[in-house]
């Protein structure tokens, strides 16, 4: 058996690669010519003679280190691989430096944003910032219980944001899978809260799709006593059945009168980050009405960049709210019409009416057509079709508002 002074004394000879001191159950000393000494125990895995590293003298003392053998070999007749353990245990201490949910939070966050819209990432950190930071920020992700999360997002119900809490609780599932992937957690506490929530209705965007209130709609946005900016754009709105986004935000430069086409950049899709990156631009062809409702316009914003400019700043559009309350003024309320709700008012009268191949109106509404596995695999745009589809559509508007127009003279007579 070893002693203390025997080791503290031990000197490899020059002539010996190293020098091995054995003390007593497989643990020996082995001193290098260079003066280290380590600490080992001799394993044998299928015959196989194999050591594990107990550490250096004099950091570990010779009663230390008998007593990390006696635990290892506890562990080994448990069934514990010994050098997997230590391997995930060098790996653990690598990566969980701060385990706070906070900064678990934030590092998922940081490593994710790249790769989101700019749209989803404001979402995404105000779910953190507003609802699960002000309770969980300082504290060990993996001591949370899930009644506390729980909790959390019964405040965000009691707002009546049924839909918000039912986001939040999907930001907080991707922290804690993160966390447990980090080695900050050992589980996901969020799967216990399956089915906790206040169950809500997706809400879509309203749209009218009667003919007959369609072709009352048009008439009376066509009567819209407001500026030509806003009163162009409110009728461009179910002409084109765009994203309001991209609607507004049109500039000049993406369209082609003579060709009478309007080429949105990917980057003002509503996509992903790559898509909006290396995505194709997406090609809107336009109908006689609207060429000749842009034409009317060109004299009054052609000479800036935006074809839709707000009154304080011709360098932004207009805002969200302009058609919008432009609706309103109408008697068109938020849950009659919304500018959003023209896709669906034109999607609906598109395939049931005019009975065009929904591939064609899927694509004019920008979507991407998936197979029964969710996966993107029609890249087809349909200019030709969806060409010859958009003038249909305008002169069937054109249609339901004079046969709204002729009943009205009717009535005056």
């Amino acid at each position: 058996m070893l002693t203390e002074v025997r080791c503290k004394n031990a000197v490899c000879p020059p002539d010996k690669k190293r020098l091995r001191l054995t003390d007593t159950a497989g643990l020996y000393l082995e001193v290098s010519p260079a003066g280290s000494k380590r600490w080992f125990w001799k394993t044998y895995t299928d015959g196989k003679e194999g050591r594990l590293a107990l550490g250096s003298y004099p950091d570990v003392t010779l009663k230390s280190v008998r007593l990390a053998r006696d635990a290892a070999k506890r562990d080994r007749a448990a069934g514990i691989d010994l050098v997997q353990a230590r391997k995930i245990a060098r790996l653990k201490s690598a990566v969980a430096t701060d385990d706070t949910f906070k900064a678990t939070a934030l590092e998922w966050y940081g490593k994710n944003e790249a790769r989101w819209s700019s749209h989803y990432a404001i979402r995404e950190k105000r779910n953190l910032e507003k609802d699960l930071f002000p309770y969980f920020a300082e504290r060990h992700v993996g001591e949370i219980e899930p009644i506390e999360l729980l909790a959390a997002l019964r405040r965000v119900e009691e707002r009546g944001a049924l839909d918000v809490a039912s986001r939040v609780l999907q930001t907080a599932r991707a922290v804690w899978r993160y966390a447990v992937a980090t080695a900050r957690a050992s589980r996901d506490i969020t799967a216990d809260l399956k089915g906790a929530l206040t169950p809500h209705k997706k809400r879509h965007f309203a749209a009218i799709t009667d003919p007959k209130r369609v072709g009352e709609l048009i008439r009376v946005i066509r009567g819209y006593q407001g500026g030509v900016i806003v009163r162009t754009a409110l009728q461009l709105a179910p002409l084109l059945f765009q994203r309001p986004n991209e609607l507004r935000g049109a500039a000049w430069v993406e369209i082609d009168l003579d060709a009478a086409l309007w080429t949105v950049p990917a980057a003002r899709m509503k996509r992903r980050i790559d898509g909006k990156e290396n995505g194709d631009p997406h090609v809107v062809p336009l109908p006689t009405q609207a060429v000749e409702l842009l034409r009317n316009l060109h004299p009054v914003t052609g000479h800036g960049v935006l074809v839709f400019p707000g009154e304080r700043s011709h360098e932004r559009p207009i805002s969200d709210n302009t058609l919008r309350a432009a609706l309103l003024t109408l008697g068109y309320g938020p849950t009659v019409q919304t500018v959003h709700g023209f896709r669906a008012t034109a999607r609906t009268l598109l395939a049931e009416v005019l009975e065009v191949d929904p591939l064609v109106i899927e694509a004019q509404l920008a979507h991407a057509v998936k197979d029964p596995n969710g996966r993107a695999y029609n890249r087809t745009q349909y200019v030709k079709q969806r060409t010859v589809m958009m003038q249909r559509w305008a002169d069937y508007l054109d249609k339901l508002a004079a046969r709204n127009l002729t009943r009205l003279s009717k009535k005056a007579a």
